[in-house]
């Protein structure tokens, strides 16, 4: 913008108020703002995390379940079949979001484009939450069944890892379901705003 003595000497009337342009080249966030996307950035990690925690070590329990020669196995049930597989595929997908949180909390952009990584992440968590919350009802169901039979009275050790993987998988789906939340707030916000954050 031209100064109001330039203006002057080109003989122009200088205007009383400087030009406001329409469109910044640069997106404006202030101290503030920038240390609320923070905050939000680390919850979203601390969430990650534990959901993380707590699915692997579900599908420890389920994997190592006491071995003897006449215990059963887990892999000779469906339910808790799919309760490992359930459980093994949050931790994978649990431990992509993690590495993205810590990309985007170091260098301030998402790891693939924002529009894809909103819906990326609000999709896949709602779906491996629903998934997780599946396998594990049917577990539970599978365990007061077996609770009722003479199968838990002689292999006591192998109903309890298989109680314990579950309560396990139970507190990966609580906090896979509450980053399912945060990632359904920022889809909103790019809804509304343009950007995943509303801060």
């Amino acid at each position: 913008m031209r100064s109001p003595q330039a203006a002057l000497r080109d003989g122009e009337t200088p205007s009383p108020r400087p030009r406001i342009q329409a469109h910044s080249p640069h997106h404006f966030q202030s101290t503030v703002s920038v240390q609320k996307l923070r905050r939000f950035n680390v919850l979203v990690l601390v969430l990650r995390v534990v959901a993380f925690c707590f699915s692997s070590a579900s599908s420890i329990f389920m994997l190592v379940n006491p071995k003897g020669t006449d215990s059963p196995r887990w892999y000779d049930f469906d339910a808790f079949r799919f309760v490992l597989a359930a459980n093994a595929i949050v931790t994978v997908y649990s431990l992509f979001e993690m590495a993205a949180s810590v990309w985007e909390i170091s260098g301030g952009v998402t790891l693939l484009p924002e529009i894809l990584q909103v819906w990326f992440d609000f999709g896949h968590d709602q779906v491996f939450a629903y998934l997780l919350l599946s396998a594990e009802s049917a577990g539970t169901e599978l365990a007061r069944t077996m609770k009722a039979t003479d199968t838990c009275t002689a292999n006591h050790a192998f109903c309890v890892q298989n109680e314990i993987a579950i309560a396990l998988g139970f507190a990966g789906f609580l906090f896979l379901g509450l980053s399912s939340l945060l990632s359904g707030f920022r889809v909103v916000c790019f809804i509304i705003n343009g950007s995943r954050f509303h801060l």
